[in-house]
């Protein structure tokens, strides 16, 4: 009788856990859609994965704390649940480095404590994700009011000369549109994580796009006697012109930051199978093949030499892959260091 009653017990506070578990995660997900219905929220997915967990661990340590109370657990079964709870208490105040053993005691629970533990390790590795974005954008924004500051402390020197004055001026209004930029991107970047950004799409001239870049850029390559060849093709495609243009600025910006004085452009447009495709090709400083994984994320500057000649934030790159994933299109980066860099764009020719 004794092992029966062991045996219902067991089977009975696994139905509870069960149900506790559906509850928390459900209750977790609906919840935060409630949340951010009636309070306007406007969440990242980053912040709104975040948020969802928190709400079911809060959720699931609310009804487990209910059963235990309700159901006066006998020692063995305190001692089955008191870890667990234990860890979920520790995830709610932020400690994310909780492992329960997946010892033998938990039986047929061993799935969820691997669950719970594979959760907070999840967490961790976000809350590692947040304090680097935290500290790249202290970085990125320390660095331009540095400048402004020291320039414009040296502005009150007495008999400064006029070129002097100009050259500072100069240095102030770089380094505030550097500010500028990345403020614009990351709230670019956090408008189309969120799903916020207007997305109007429409049929347009590809070519015609890609023409008025080059012309707009002009003063650039001119400057640093760039040879630039273009090679367009009229193609129409199915796109959002505005995000597009902002993809076709970034990489055109990048081929002639880094292509040395004298170098050459190529860009060609034209469609395949349904595709529209943009190469911009240069004969630029090149990237390590072993950085070009990384490339895309944010803030990531491949090397020292790139970093310093260009003085970017490393959103650009972010920004241009987030847009042409947005259309469908995929974005493939091939170079080699001191040969240059060749940027593939391609994007269906009608967006479904």
């Amino acid at each position: 009788m004794r092992r029966i009653g062991r045996i219902v017990r067991e089977i009975l506070g696994m139905g509870i856990l069960m149900a506790a578990l559906y509850v928390s995660w459900n209750g977790g997900y609906y919840g935060v859609k409630l949340l951010s219905g009636h309070f306007e929220w406007s969440l990242s997915p980053y912040g709104s994965g975040l948020l969802v967990m928190a709400l079911q661990f809060l959720i699931f340590f609310v009804v487990g704390g209910i059963v235990a109370l309700i159901g006066h657990a006998r020692g063995d079964e305190r001692a089955f649940y008191i870890p667990i709870l234990t860890a979920m208490r520790q995830i709610s105040k932020g400690n994310f480095k909780v492992e329960l053993e997946n010892s033998k005691r938990y039986g047929q629970f061993g799935g969820i404590v691997e669950g719970i533990n594979e959760m907070a390790s999840e967490l961790g590795r976000m809350e590692i994700m947040r304090q680097d974005f935290i500290s790249n954008v202290s970085h990125e924004i320390q660095s331009p009011l540095t400048s402004i500051r020291g320039f414009a402390r040296a502005l009150r020197e007495e008999g400064l000369s006029a070129d002097n004055r100009r050259h500072y001026l100069d240095i102030i209004e770089a380094e505030g549109s550097r500010l500028s930029g990345l403020s614009d991107n990351l709230l670019k970047l956090s408008a189309l994580e969120a799903g916020s950004f207007p997305f109007e799409v429409k049929s347009y001239r590809l070519d015609k796009q890609l023409q008025d870049m080059i012309l707009a850029s002009e003063p650039q390559w001119l400057d640093k006697e760039i040879e630039l060849e273009a090679e367009l093709e009229e193609v129409s495609v199915d796109a959002v012109q505005d995000l597009m243009s902002q993809v076709w600025t970034n990489l055109l910006h990048n081929s002639i930051k880094f292509t040395p004085e004298g170098g050459h452009i190529t860009i060609r447009v034209h469609h395949a199978e349904g595709q529209a495709i943009v190469e911009i090709r240069d004969s630029g400083i090149g990237i390590a093949e072993e950085e070009l994984p990384r490339i895309f994320e944010r803030f990531y500057k491949a090397d020292k030499a790139r970093s310093a000649s260009g003085g970017g934030s490393g959103l650009g790159l972010s920004l241009v892959k987030k847009i042409v994933d947005l259309h469908n299109g995929t974005i493939n980066v091939t170079s080699r260091p001191g040969e240059g860099t060749a940027c593939t764009v391609s994007l269906p020719l009608r967006l479904k």
